[in-house]
């Protein structure tokens, strides 16, 4: 009777999947810390999509760095670590992992237009709750709050429309309940 045969290669590698992930650091507010934050980024070649800062607490010297970056959940764990080994950093949180959160990104939008297709921005504006903040007779500047997927949607169909330019914030984010960071 013959063995069964195994092999004695390892098996292939499980191909894993880039995902998006919200990342909140709270870190001292003082001169130096992003530089440091974006070097750990840019000396291991991990990208930011998008990336908001801003002091939180005023009285603690603290601000909030949020930070939105891709990669495979090897990746995402590998940044998270050495986030949290960086000594201004006081508190590193996966805001996609906890899944309890809530993300928005401000943008303006410039377009430009006359006629038919200033009518149409301008309801188009109204069905996605975009404010009218600067208005000529030959464009609009619009404000719009949201999901980035929404402001993706806005700007997409302001494209034929004339859009001139977007000038987006980044996402901001925050964990839904009566826990602070």
């Amino acid at each position: 009777m013959n063995a069964p045969t195994t092999s004695h290669y390892p098996s292939a590698p499980t191909e894993q999947r880039s995902e998006t992930h919200t990342l909140s650091v709270l870190v001292d507010n003082e001169p130096g810390v992003l530089a440091r934050v974006i070097g750990l980024f840019s000396g291991r070649g991990y990208n930011i999509e998008s990336l908001t800062v801003s002091e939180t607490e005023h009285a603690k010297h603290q601000s909030l760095i949020t930070i939105v970056t891709t990669g495979t959940p090897m990746v995402i764990e590998q940044i998270k670590n050495q986030l949290d080994r960086l000594v201004p950093i006081h508190r590193v949180v996966d805001m996609t992992s906890a899944g309890n959160s809530i993300e928005r990104e401000l943008a303006m939008v410039k377009v430009r237009g006359k006629g038919e297709q200033r009518v149409e921005a301008l309801r188009l504006a109204d069905a996605f709750r975009a404010r009218v903040i600067d208005a000529t007779t030959e464009s609009f500047v619009f404000e719009i709050t949201g999901a980035s997927g929404k402001i993706e949607q806005f700007v997409a169909l302001m494209l034929p429309l004339g859009l001139v330019e977007v000038a987006r914030t980044g996402i901001a984010a925050i964990r839904r309940g009566p826990e602070g960071l």
